[in-house]
Formats: C-alpha cells, sequence, structure tokens
C-alpha cells in the first residue's frame, strides 16, 4: 500500500487591532521562526503544533510528509498585506507544486488579522480548499483563544483546539489532529462539525483549565462528551478577545462521527453553559502600592506583580512602565525585577560601559496612547545579545531573541531593557540577562497566565495590577469600534441559545457552517 501524502503547513500569530505596530515577515524570524519547504522538518521533535503532527505522521508508519512553510511569531499588531501576502503565496504555491496530496494540515492560530484580512485562517483554508478539490480532507489546529470564523468551519473538515490554558498542549494538539485526519482518509470516521457562536469578548485571566474556575469546569465538560459514543472532538474558544472585526465571539465547536444532528446538540449544550458562566471571568484589580502591602505580607519571596494589561503574549508592545513608576514611588527598599521594552533606550546605552552611572527616558515609546515614558537614573550592570531558549509551553524547544538588552540596577530595582517584545512562557528573559527571580522579593511580570505554570515552583503569591495597556483585565477599557452589538461585557442582556437556527448540512458529511441564535431583550 503506497504512503498517504500528508501536506503540512502553519501561520500562525495572534493580533491586537489596539497595538499600533504591525507584523511583518523580520518580526516571524526574531520571535518565533519562519520555515520554508524541508526546513520545516527542523521542527521535529519540538513541542510546538507542527512537532506534533510530524510525529503522529511517523508513528503511523506509512506517510509522506509534504512540507509547505512554518511561520509562527508572536502576538502583535495586525500582519502587515506584503507580508500576509507573502506567506499565503508561498504556501500555496508550494501545496499546488506538490502534486497530488491525500490530506492537509494546517497550523493556524484563529485570531490572527492582517491589514487587509479580518480573517486570514478562513481565507488560507478557502484557498487550499480550491486547490485540492471537496475530496481530500483539510484539518486545521487553533489556539484555544481562536476567533472561530463560519468560513473555517465551511472550508475545513477537522477544526481541533487546544485543551490547556496556559498552553502547553501545542504538540499533542498537532498530534490529535492528525489522527483524526489519517482516520478520516481511511474512511474509519466520518467527521461533521458544528459550532455555536455566542456574543462574548471575555478576558482570560480567570480562564485557566486547571482547578474549579469557570473554563476548567467547561473544559471538562467538553472533554468528558469525547467519551460518548459518536463523539470525535470537542472544543471551547474563549476568543482572543483584541481583534476588533464584524465577526467575532466565543465559540463551541463539536465534531461528531457521521452524526449532524449529536454535534449540534452538544455544540448547543455547551454554548448554553458557557453562557451561564459569563460573569464569573470578572477580574478584580488593584493599584502597585497595594500590591507591594500585601505582599509584604507574605513570608518570602518572589511575589509576582502582573502588569497583565501589558501581556507581551498577547499582542502588548511590552513597553508599559507604570509598575515601575510605583514601585520607585514606593521607594521599595525589597530586591526588584522589572522589565520593558524600549529599543531607544537600548541604543542610548551602546557607548556606555558596564558600572557607568545612565540616565534616561523609558517606556511607552512604542504605544505612547497608554501612558507617557519615565525618566530613571541608575548603574548600567549588564549587556546581552538577547538570545533565549524556551524550557516549555507552546514555544518549548525553540530559540527566540529579545533583541540587544540592557539590565539597569535603580537601587534593589533591576531593569531589563528590550529592544523587542516577547512570548513569555516562564523566566527565561531573567535568566538570560543574569537575573535570578528566586532572589527577589518582587518581580513583574507582562503576563496574564503563563506565570501559573512557569513561576508555580518559585512564587509564594501574584497581584494583578490596575495599569493601563492594551490587554486589559476589562474589555470595556478598549475602544472597539467593528464588533456587533450587543456583546458581554459591553451590553447587559437576556438573551439564551435557542434552537431555531441549525447547522447548514453538506450533504457530503463534510462541513458544517453556524448555529445557535440568541434572542436580544434587555434585562429589566
Amino acid at each position: 500500500m503506497s504512503a498517504l501524502r500528508i501536506a503540512v503547513g502553519q501561520i500562525s500569530a495572534e493580533s491586537n487591532h489596539f497595538v499600533p505596530s504591525g507584523c511583518g515577515l523580520g518580526f516571524f524570524r526574531a520571535t518565533g521562526y519562519l520555515h520554508e519547504g524541508d526546513a520545516l522538518l527542523k521542527l521535529d521533535g519540538s513541542d510546538t503544533e507542527i512537532g506534533g503532527i510530524l510525529d503522529a505522521c511517523q508513528k503511523d508508519g506509512n506517510v509522506e510528509i509534504v512540507p509547505l512553510i512554518a511561520a509562527r511569531g508572536n502576538s502583535s499588531g495586525p500582519l502587515a498585506r506584503d507580508a500576509w501576502a507573502w506567506l499565503r503565496a508561498e504556501m500555496l504555491k508550494r501545496l499546488r507544486t506538490a502534486g497530488p496530496v491525500d490530506g492537509v494540515v494546517l497550523s493556524c492560530h484563529g485570531s490572527l488579522a492582517a491589514e487587509n484580512e479580518d480573517d486570514p485562517e478562513g481565507d488560507l483554508a478557502e484557498a487550499v480548499r480550491v486547490i485540492v478539490g471537496p475530496g481530500v480532507p483539510v484539518a486545521m489546529t487553533l489556539d484555544l483563544h481562536g476567533n472561530v470564523t463560519r468560513r473555517m468551519v465551511e472550508k475545513t473538515d477537522l477544526i481541533v483546539g487546544y485543551e490547556h490554558y496556559p498552553h502547553d498542549d501545542a504538540k499533542q494538539t498537532g498530534a490529535r489532529a492528525t489522527s483524526l485526519l489519517l482516520r478520516t482518509i481511511r474512511h474509519k470516521i466520518k467527521p461533521v462539525m458544528a459550532r455555536a457562536n455566542l456574543p462574548m469578548l471575555l478576558t482570560a485571566f480567570n480562564a485557566s483549565t486547571s482547578g474549579e474556575g469557570p473554563y476548567a469546569r467547561l473544559m471538562r465538560h467538553a472533554k468528558d462528551l469525547e467519551h460518548q459514543p459518536g463523539i470525535l472532538s470537542t472544543s471551547v474558544f474563549l476568543v482572543g478577545s483584541y481583534l476588533d472585526v464584524p465577526e467575532i465571539g466565543c465559540t463551541t465547536l463539536v465534531i461528531a462521527d457521521g452524526d449532524a444532528e449529536l454535534a449540534e446538540f452538544h455544540a448547543k449544550r455547551l454554548a448554553k453553559e458557557f453562557w451561564s458562566l459569563r460573569k464569573e471571568f470578572i477580574t478584580e484589580t488593584i493599584s502597585v502600592s497595594e500590591a507591594v502591602k500585601r505582599g509584604r505580607q507574605i513570608e518570602g519571596g518572589p511575589v509576582l506583580l502582573l502588569d497583565a494589561a501589558d501581556t507581551t503574549g498577547g499582542g502588548a508592545a511590552g513597553d508599559g512602565i507604570g509598575l515601575v513608576r510605583g514601585l520607585i514611588k514606593m521607594d521599595v527598599t525589597e530586591r526588584c525585577l522589572a522589565m520593558v521594552v524600549d529599543p531607544e533606550a537600548v541604543r542610548a546605552c551602546n557607548d556606555r560601559r558596564i558600572g557607568d552611572k545612565v540616565t534616561l527616558e523609558v517606556g511607552h515609546k512604542l504605544a505612547p496612547m497608554w501612558g507617557k515614558p519615565l525618566k530613571i537614573s541608575g548603574v548600567l550592570q549588564s549587556k546581552i545579545d538577547g538570545k533565549f531558549r524556551y524550557a516549555g509551553g507552546i514555544l518549548g524547544g525553540t530559540s527566540a531573541s529579545m533583541g540587544s538588552s540592557v539590565v539597569i540596577a535603580i537601587g534593589n530595582l533591576q531593569l531589563l531593557i528590550m529592544t523587542r517584545p516577547t512570548y513569555d512562557w516562564a523566566y527565561e528573559q531573567y535568566t538570560a540577562a543574569g537575573m535570578d527571580p528566586r532572589q527577589a522579593k518582587f518581580v513583574g511580570v507582562k503576563n496574564m497566565m503563563n506565570f501559573r505554570f512557569g513561576y508555580n515552583d518559585l512564587m509564594k503569591g501574584f497581584f494583578v495590577l490596575d495599569l493601563p495597556g492594551p490587554t486589559p483585565m476589562d474589555m470595556r477599557a478598549l475602544p472597539f469600534k467593528h464588533i456587533p452589538r450587543p456583546m458581554y461585557p459591553f451590553d447587559e442582556f437576556s438573551e439564551r441559545p435557542t434552537d431555531d437556527r441549525s447547522a447548514s448540512r453538506n450533504p457530503r458529511l463534510r462541513t458544517h457552517g453556524v448555529l445557535g441564535s440568541f434572542k436580544h431583550g434587555h434585562e429589566s
């Protein structure tokens, strides 16, 4: 029996419409990776989706990999027009010239936006479908913060989302999607999808999939369904909430084996439960001074001070300086670590020597709408090239660079100043700069979730800070212009999922459209 030919490609990044800087091809190379053709195979053994896809194909033993491109970048502003055009064209060119394939696996994020395209993943799926035709199965993996559009569902056969947040299951997700694809090709299953969309934009802070929070309970219920006869896969998407596009919302998605009604029933059921939990995602924030006061009551350290509104993993520029401003204002005597992205400040240190006293204006230069720079004086402690390697998470085992970086000592505060933002998993950036969180009382973290895993064995406590930025704890702090209304939490209304609209059915049992509508009626 001849080997199955499986085309594998990836274009993955998360976009934020509330940061001023866009994302070009160089951004992928700097904050993630960009591999063309056979170079994609370098990701074999990594903890990425591509690593999982390759692993599943190898374990099958009768698969020929057709590598397209693999592009993964940190979150940022929308993808530049020319960058999206090149990535799309390169992927499709390689697919066209590859010859007949038996299946396609696309690794995407789901919340990517380009300057000229609100739904790049849907656009890519549609273009791939045109090339391979209606009879070749197409699978897509998505981050659980993906914005699952009607077009994505209609143009693919399988969509599989992450199960874990913090994200540590990218590789497993790639493997799960590939396994389902191979079973589909061999006619062992007939996947049909149903999607239910909810008018909600929620903060991700209370959305861990471990513990007893609302998202954890919902995800467990969803995953329990996979043990029922006829259910192949369930996904619950807490949409990346920083997209300002007309088609957006949280989503439940169920894949059944040839039974569209079963998929519809469970997608609607999960959507109703999701809707009922919406108010549990509200998050408390406190001032820097209050966080320090409470942190001093905790024995030992480190105590994490979370600048969640400047989460670089959510597309923020990382140039927020509010935490440092607050610590200096309080004249904190404990050892503290903090970080900020400011390429201009780094360049200002190029001609200075280690041990020199420097005075700089730092912060809020890349995204000035969120605050003003802070004038600091301190001692230049170190200079580094900014290269580091991720110890875990979705980029585990891959290398990245924060660019030329410096450490300034301001009394007991060590400030890491970086040239570019990078995704946070644990404290890799700090250790690359010779900074040890274990020796600090307070550690600044620009992340709203991964710290739970990355600092799990170190932290003695954490506090979420009330600071401005493009990834806030309250979506109402952002100036949305294009999202549909009403939308929670912008509007309070009492609608419930109804059964008056069902999924559009494809007679070939391939794909399904949107199901579940909401009747809008303001609460009295």
